[in-house]
């Protein structure tokens, strides 16, 4: 038999990497096709997801976007993200996130648990590593953390300083953000920086669960999304 030709050989492994890589938009620009949530909250504005409470119009508890295609295991997600108080701005109320690996909870208000890329209008929990309706903070941002059974997080180094990920962060505006989930390998980054690097090794840790946006209960704010990419093996 005669060997491949170097070209040849190197389209079959450039082909098989593909068909065993899939990549695709979550977002359409226009409506929530695919997304499912509390209709009162969640519309498309300037052609993003956008939740939005009001003084008069306001979560009775924390509330979710949920993504309605399947589940996710191993992935890559990226977004881009902006989230602003009542009065559009970043220095009063404002918390969010992206909940991965996610479990339905209460269906009837769109609640879900479990993971979740943090990010907020302040300057402490952009990028954390938060376990919604769980274990809480699991990773606070910069650093890399391990977690066993029976054990309280492990903090074993770091992947940078705190203010320096703040500093890079963009009050008010769109950032981007990025999830890694390998296994129990989860990496978060906003805007090209790692905020927080954790190896979740106990039998807590979930493998597959839904993706789903946060609205958080609290002061009226405005958090939108788009450009939503998942890429998975």
């Amino acid at each position: 038999m005669q060997p491949l030709l170097p070209s040849l050989a190197l389209a079959l492994i450039l082909g098989s990497t593909l068909a065993h890589a899939a990549e695709k938009s979550l977002f359409n620009g226009k409506d929530l096709t695919g997304w499912k949530g509390q209709p009162e909250f969640w519309s498309v504005k300037d052609g993003a997801i956008t939740g939005q409470t009001t003084k008069d119009l306001r979560v009775k508890e924390n509330t979710f976007l949920i993504w309605q295609d399947g589940e996710v295991a191993d992935f890559e997600l990226t977004c881009k993200y902006k989230i602003v108080d009542a009065d559009g701005k970043s220095a009063g109320f404002g918390n969010s996130g992206i909940q991965y690996r996610s479990k339905v909870v209460k269906p009837e208000y769109s609640v879900v648990a479990g993971y979740q890329a943090d990010f907020e209008c302040g300057k402490t929990y952009s990028g954390i590593l938060y376990e919604e309706k769980r274990r809480g903070i699991l990773a606070q941002r910069g650093q890399k953390v391990v977690i066993k059974d029976g054990a309280k997080p492990e903090v074993t180094g770091e992947v940078g300083k705190s203010e320096e990920i703040q500093a890079a962060i963009m009050p008010a505006e769109w950032n981007e953000y990025k999830i890694v989930a390998k296994g129990g390998h989860l990496q978060h980054f906003i805007n090209g920086k790692q905020t927080v690097d954790v190896t979740d090794e106990s039998s807590a840790g979930a493998k597959m669960g839904v993706l789903a946006f946060q609205l958080h209960a609290g002061q009226p704010m405005t958090v939108q999304f788009k450009d939503i990419i998942l890429k998975t093996d």
